[in-house]
């Protein structure tokens, strides 16, 4: 497999935005924040694209104010665009009074990189490429890679420290220049928001725990293309999704209204009793299974996952009940000197072991879960009482 970090982020937020963007490879507009976004970028690597004679201040913010201008984005008021501009112009002023490029030994920007990891488990090699937004040598021996972000929110000094894209680069630049030292090489997420630079670093042996994190997200990827299993995970980014409107979790609120009204009657009777009946004190059991099986019906025929009424929200979810080889996992946790678990465990219990797996390290946890298998699958509604924005 050919893959990139943001790819696999993507997967991990949601898998069905992965299946669109990657799989099925469905284009969207991009939002405004992503332009504003990568026009920055572009401005502070003009910053820094002379040698000895850098642009001035005034170059640089012409340069992304020519760029703002020139961007089509749809939807936007010039009040928005106004602002946006506004802001843009301020981010490049803050940053090149702190950042005065012929103080800094840029060696790289935009630089792209692949990196190779090898399955232990198939033989098969997939790729990892990227591109870090710039490399500098600060000194003679050492070597900082940056990487720009426009958000507002700043991730704390623990999750820069575990954060896979940086580590996906320290991997590609030792890869690139095998003869750099691990412990020589400084990680760092600039908020331009902000003005604030957050560092950290790696060490040699980290590249295994980097590793196996991105194997287990492709063992992952792989094994729902065979099924055909992309679910999505609505949260707060779904607004910023371009897939927003075929997704099944939401593409019910994008039906075209007349056609609802004509084909789509019934099926909202039946969403809008089925609130009714949750909220009486005495529900009628028999009708609400009757209602969630029309619902049900309707969903697996449309393709959805999730369906809104006035009321609320109905979700369906597949669960699974395991049933473990206990054997099995006895010989890991030997295998592993762990055999305080088993004790822990006194005897076979599927609750205690669900709680157990979650902070056990890989492999272990790999072979503990290994010994499982499904022996029931079953999808379930759940409704939420709440009016969708």
């Amino acid at each position: 497999m050919r893959t990139s970090y943001s790819a696999l982020e993507t997967f991990r937020q949601c898998p069905q935005k992965y299946k669109f963007q990657e799989l099925n490879k469905f284009k969207t507009p991009k939002s405004k924040e992503a332009v504003f976004g990568t026009l920055i970028h572009n401005s502070l690597k003009f910053l820094f694209s002379r040698d000895p004679l850098y642009p001035s201040l005034d170059e640089v913010v012409a340069n992304f104010r020519d760029s703002w201008q020139a961007s089509d984005i749809k939807n936007l008021s010039e009040d928005e665009r106004s602002l946006y501009l506004t802001q843009g112009e301020n981010i490049i002023r803050r940053f090149y009074a702190k950042n005065q490029p012929w103080n800094f030994n840029v060696i790289d920007t935009e630089s792209r990189f692949e990196l190779s990891v090898t399955d232990p488990k198939t033989g098969i090699s997939h790729v990892i490429a990227g591109i870090m937004d710039r490399v500098d040598k600060p000194t003679d021996d050492t070597f900082e890679i940056i990487d720009y972000k426009t958000s507002r929110k700043m991730k704390s000094q623990k999750n820069v420290d575990d954060d896979l894209q940086l580590s996906l680069y320290h991997l590609g630049l030792l890869q690139r220049w095998p003869h750099i030292q691990a412990n020589n090489i400084t990680l760092s997420l600039y908020y331009v928001k902000h003005n604030e630079k957050i560092t950290t670093a790696r060490k040699q042996n980290d590249s295994i725990h980097v590793k196996e994190q991105v194997l287990d997200t492709i063992r992952d990827i792989e094994a729902r293309t065979t099924s055909d299993d992309f679910p999505p995970q609505p949260s707060a980014l779904c607004d910023w999704c371009g897939y927003k409107a075929m997704c099944p979790a939401w593409k019910y609120l994008f039906v075209n209204q007349k056609l609802k009204i004509i084909n789509q009657e019934e099926i909202d009777k039946n969403i809008e009793e089925y609130f009714t009946l949750k909220q009486e004190v005495k529900i009628q059991e028999k009708r609400l299974g009757e209602l969630q099986q029309n619902i049900k019906t309707y969903m697996d025929k449309e393709g959805l996952t999730r369906v809104f009424g006035e009321m609320g929200t109905i979700s369906k979810t597949v669960q699974e009940r395991y049933s473990y080889d206990y054997e099995k996992i006895r010989m890991a946790l030997e295998a592993h000197n762990r055999l305080d678990i088993w004790t822990a465990l006194l005897q076979p219990d599927d609750k205690q072991l669900k709680v157990i797996i979650t902070s056990l390290p890989s492999p272990l946890k790999e072979q503990v879960l290994e010994a499982r298998s499904a022996v029931k699958k079953f999808e379930v509604l759940t409704a939420i009482t709440k009016k969708p924005s």
